[in-house]
């Protein structure tokens, strides 16, 4: 069972891009965080594939509880 990916309403630094992939990935979110900071020492699109991630990457729904009495 593999978990969608979304950006979380927790854990968020920025966009919450990287705390997203990495709950679909299971690594801890510094460490995806700090491989985007080395990933931005190389040439490439770094920035660009960050901000399509941010715009098509949903939010996480909100569940609410009901409690009944």
């Amino acid at each position: 069972m593999s978990r969608k990916l979304v950006r979380p309403r927790q854990g968020r630094m920025l966009a919450g891009v990287c705390a997203g992939l990495a709950l679909r990935y299971g690594r801890s979110a510094n460490f995806i965080r700090l491989l985007f900071l080395l990933s931005l020492l190389l040439p490439g699109t770094q920035v660009v594939v960050y901000l399509v991630l941010w715009a098509l990457m949903p939010n996480e729904d909100r569940t609410f509880t009901r409690t009944r009495y």
